[in-house]
């Protein structure tokens, strides 16, 4: 089947007045992802040569998003909404094109596998003119109901024009649909509006294409690959269970889980295997994970890099740009952005590590921090290879410590260290005998004038 040309038509022009948002449904996201794009890429995986975007409300957007993906996607404008085959000729350029399969894809159904697609295609190379994906429901309650002569599918029955018969049927529509190149344009043109709508079913199809005497066949998918979004109560299910499968398939990979149920993965999320990712961990995107790392709970990352033997946690936040080598540790209450941090350095309590280039097997001390910005730019901060720096020292960008060097506790550095030196940047202590009980005498009597009555 891998010869055969493909053309993916996503259909992605709906309103999706029911999210109740002012962003176009394709638009909201599922593990980080927009809608549109799980359906390019699904497509893609199964071997999909060129995509077509249909879209309506912001156009340029919805294609903007898409090319995350799929780069060469093509946009082709609904300008009126006049129901589903409508919107697949809307691409009618791309379809006279003659590719062998035409899919049909919807873009607010975003868990649809690449093997179910897979499925759809072999149908076409088996000689069928129109394959449709059904699922059997739970409850099909409200779903199409797909009706079937032995192999053959003979109509899809919308819900409500269903006999007493056909409503037990529950073998449902679920929507996708692969159409054989050849037939493609006389059948989507076929496709008439006498209905209470005044709509072109795309459903429709399969009943012109059985008139014809054309092969009509369903495959089958699980009933979640097809579940589609238009709510945000249904963008929630489909995050819950892309969640579940990323889990199932992180688990399956080597990689340890506590508990996860309470772990959330982005769309592009790798980690290797014996990893070991403690409870309410979040990795947003670009983040990648080496082998045997322990993330501790309560962390977050974002747009960083890990390598092997790392240890992460618990409550650090990884930010973008951060790129960890082999042992390091970044612990408790710390947070590292665009800083590279070379094997077996520490950032081990509540510090900020950013705009930096840490040495290997730097030691950096509780609550210091790299003043990175100045209200208009950010700058470097260096630290060597072997340097220490004392706990809640500021070091103020651009600035060196080179290797070796150490920094006493407190300090505020706003000069390069050299290799080996030690550098004080704090003032010089001074107690003034019998001045701390003057002043607190001071600062009790003020309260207490504070809180007497008045008048």
């Amino acid at each position: 089947m891998t010869e055969r040309s493909c053309l993916a038509i996503v259909l992605a022009a709906g309103e999706g007045t029911r999210m109740k948002s002012a962003k176009p449904k394709v638009l909201h996201e599922v593990a980080g992802l927009p809608l549109v794009c799980h359906a390019a890429r699904a497509a893609q995986a199964a071997g999909q040569a060129d995509l077509a975007i249909v879209a309506g409300r912001q156009s340029d957007e919805v294609l903007k998003a898409a090319a995350r993906v799929a780069p060469s996607a093509r946009l082709y404008l609904q300008h009126e909404r006049l129901g589903t085959a409508h919107a697949v000729l809307a691409a009618r350029e791309a379809i006279a094109e003659g590719h062998d399969d035409i899919l049909v894809l919807f873009a607010d159904t975003p868990l649809v596998e690449p093997q179910d697609i897979a499925f759809l295609r072999s149908g076409l190379a088996d000689g069928a003119a129109v394959v449709v994906m059904g699922f059997y429901a739970a409850d099909p309650t409200g779903y199409g109901r797909l009706l079937t002569e032995g192999d053959r599918l003979v109509a899809i029955r919308e819900d409500k024009d269903c006999t007493q018969a056909e409503r037990a049927v529950t073998f449902c529509n679920g929507g996708l649909m692969a159409i054989a190149g050849e037939h493609a344009l006389s059948l989507l043109e076929a496709v008439g509006n006498d209905n209470a709508k005044g709509e072109y079913y795309l459903t429709d199809i399969v009943e012109v294409a059985a008139a014809r005497g054309l092969a009509v066949v369903a495959t089958t998918a699980e009933e979640e690959s097809v579940l589609g979004v238009n709510t945000g109560v249904q963008l929630a299910e489909a995050e819950g269970v892309w969640q579940a499968r990323k889990r199932r398939e992180m688990m399956l990979a080597g990689v340890t889980l506590v508990a996860p149920e309470t772990v959330h993965f982005s769309h592009d999320t790798q980690i290797g295997s014996d990893t070991i990712v403690e409870p309410n961990v979040v990795f947003g995107p670009g983040v990648s994970v080496g082998a045997n790392v322990t993330i501790h709970s309560f962390s977050h990352l974002e747009g960083a890099i890990v390598a092997d033997h790392a240890e992460i946690g618990p409550f650090a936040r990884l930010r973008p740009g951060a790129r960890l080598a082999d042992k390091v540790k970044v612990g408790n209450f710390c947070e590292v952005k665009n800083a590279d941090v070379a094997t077996g350095a520490k950032i081990n309590h509540l510090s900020y590590i950013g705009d930096a280039k840490v040495g290997a097997g730097a030691n950096i001390g509780a609550g210091t921090i790299t003043c990175n910005y100045d209200g208009f730019l950010k700058h470097l901060t260096q630290i060597g290879a072997g340097a220490f720096v004392g706990s809640n020292s500021a070091l103020v960008a651009p600035v060196t410590i080179a290797d070796g060097a150490y920094v006493a506790s407190g300090s505020v550095i706003t000069q390069d260290v050299p290799a080996g030196a030690l550098a004080f940047g704090r003032a010089r202590q001074e107690n003034k005998d019998g001045l701390g009980t003057k002043l607190r005498e001071k600062l009790k009597a003020q309260k207490e004038a504070r809180a007497a009555p008045k008048g």
